[in-house]
């Protein structure tokens, strides 16, 4: 599947109820992004949330949205990143200098220093909505 970089696509309906992510923040701005059929397992997609890049992963039943922002170099590479797990951490490993973020935290797991922006991220009614 070819990256999908474009706006936000709006649906109908009233929108959706404050919910609390792993966090704890309540995200309450959910924007609806694609299908959640339209994630391959495993695969970083790309998209642009209210002005935000973001890089989407699925992992299983979970859905993840970080910055599509390499911490390290500032390039907008992360949805093309290296999809893997430390344990029972789901990680992203950047396509650039190989650093290993972990996709709920942002945690860089070899550099301290670096973190991941990290968005709350949901699928709601089979639609993927991440809150920025």
């Amino acid at each position: 599947m070819s990256t999908m970089l474009a706006e936000e696509t709006l649906m109908g309906g009233a929108p959706a109820a404050p919910t609390t992510w792993a966090a704890g923040t309540p995200a309450t701005n959910w924007h609806p992004v694609c299908p959640l059929a339209d994630l391959d397992e495993a695969w970083g997609e790309a998209a642009l949330v209210a002005g935000q890049q973001v890089a989407l992963f699925r992992a299983g039943d979970q859905v993840f949205a970080v910055s599509h922002t390499d911490p390290a170099t500032s390039a907008n590479v992360m949805a093309r990143g290296i999809v893997g797990s430390r344990g029972s951490r789901s990680t992203i490993a950047s396509p650039l200098h190989k650093q290993v973020y972990d996709l709920q935290t942002g945690e860089c797991l070899g550099e301290p220093s670096l973190q991941l922006a990290v968005f709350a991220a949901r699928v709601h009614n089979g639609f993927v909505e991440v809150s920025v």
